[in-house]
């Protein structure tokens, strides 16, 4: 039944009809006045109690009985993950993580300091002591992501990587292959702890669960909105809106491969966004028909459903160049060309948070194996987000020395500079060095 109301999920529009993108391009991220007052009460408990709030809030909310000892992921706890987990996804899983350490690996940076006559001026690069992962749980939980997220921090020389992911009634990890995920990116230590009280017990500490200077990782909306409480305290990766793809597709294009991708975006969540702008009316008609064919094979009927009525577009433009300046516009997560001539566009795209190249490129590329991180910007923040990478888990200190010299042919100029603001005892600093 829910196949034949597809027609109004995944409605053809005009590109003059610019009220079809308005829900896509005006998506911001929406705040929920319940959720900041729960996740506040929260986060004050496990500020103030420590481990106790954290272990009360976990068997309220998961039902898990734990305590102090067995809260933390042991090493028995991960061996049993491997042993009753698929040998091939665990070889797959290998692949991936092998693959994003050596992209990942290309964007170390280095210490530099640039010698001058009677000056040393740079920086030193230096990782965060200690990072923190957030891993979904349950249903939603994606060992990909806790390669994505724990192999950066490690390239980066992080001193401890912590991981925190919410246990199930039995208190066990609920999602154990997230265990096997977090083993081979090399987390150091994983705790059966999740939600807003998970994100405050990296934040404050509680009892064996240290605090950390960064936490990243998906997850639901109080955990976004824990997050966002955190920051200042400790360090974000940011606060995640829902996912989206924007496809770029002309006659070349396949509507059976258009089809899966915009499916393949929709049933990641019910606000999720797939949007396809093509300059062909009959691939526009022909993606919607495959979408029909396939929606009914698909696991996630109803969170498809959800996310097509509400985002769900194709869009039917003149021309490649206008789908890429409507692109430009919306921001997109994940961008994909879906054109014959892809690279000639790319120097086109300003604003996105991958771009996906030719028909044999899908986004699950991206998500799993590529190499580039699939933890990106969201809500059309890719206008001045970037995805996460290794820069996320250091930090730069500045480097200046002057000489006596150096510092005389300069003491005027900070003089006039400092009296310019009103600040006399900079100038002081200054001159009190090279006139007495």
């Amino acid at each position: 039944m829910l196949s034949g109301m597809l027609s109004d999920l995944l409605s053809i529009y005009r590109s003059s009809d610019i009220g079809a993108l308005d829900r896509l391009l005006g998506r911001t991220l929406s705040r929920d006045e319940n959720i900041e007052r729960t996740v506040h009460d929260i986060l004050e408990d496990v500020r103030g109690r420590g481990i106790d709030a954290a272990l009360d809030w976990t068997r309220k909310l998961d039902g898990a009985q734990l305590n102090s000892r067995t809260i933390e992921v042991s090493r028995e706890e991960i061996d049993e993950a491997y042993g009753q987990a698929d040998p091939e996804f665990i070889r797959a899983l290998k692949r991936a993580a092998d693959n994003i350490r050596s992209f990942h690996q290309k964007q170390a940076r280095h210490s530099q300091i640039d010698f001058q006559p009677g000056t040393a001026l740079g920086q030193m690069v230096r990782p965060i002591a200690r990072a923190g992962i957030y891993a979904p749980g349950g249903t939603a939980g994606y060992p990909s992501s806790v390669l994505m997220n724990a192999i950066p921090a490690k390239v980066a020389g992080v001193g401890e990587i912590v991981m925190v992911t919410p246990p199930g009634a039995d208190g066990r990890v609920s999602c154990a292959l997230s265990l096997i995920a977090a083993d081979i990116a090399g987390v150091d230590r994983v705790f059966k702890i999740g939600g807003a009280q998970a994100v405050g017990a990296l934040a404050y500490g509680a009892g064996s669960i240290p605090a950390v200077d960064k936490i990243t990782g998906p997850g639901n909306a109080y955990v976004a909105e824990a997050k966002r409480q955190v920051f200042g305290r400790v360090g974000v990766d940011s606060v995640a809106g829902p996912s989206e793809v924007f496809i770029i597709a002309d006659e070349s294009a396949t509507p059976e491969w258009l089809a899966a991708d915009l499916l393949a975006q929709a049933e990641h969540d019910p606000l999720a966004a797939a949007v396809l702008a093509t300059t062909s009316m009959k691939i526009a008609e022909a993606t919607r028909a495959a979408a029909y064919r396939q929606f009914d094979r698909r696991s996630r009927k109803s969170i498809l459903e959800r996310s097509l009525s509400a985002y769900g577009r194709i869009i039917v433009v003149d021309s490649v160049e206008q789908a890429v300046e409507l692109a430009n516009e919306a921001a997109p997560e994940h961008l994909e060309l879906a054109i014959s001539d892809p690279f000639a566009w790319l120097g086109r795209i300003r604003n996105a948070g991958a771009v996906f190249l030719g028909h044999h490129t899908p986004e699950s590329v991206g998500d799993y194996i590529a190499g580039p991180n699939h933890v990106l910007p969201t809500s059309g923040t890719a206008r001045f987000f970037s995805p996460l990478s290794v820069d996320d888990f250091i930090k730069k200190i500045s480097v200046v020395y002057y000489s006596p010299d150096a510092l005389v042919n300069c003491a005027d100029d900070i003089e006039l500079l400092a009296l310019g603001e009103g600040l006399d005892a900079h100038a002081h600093a200054a001159t009190v060095r090279v006139r007495t």
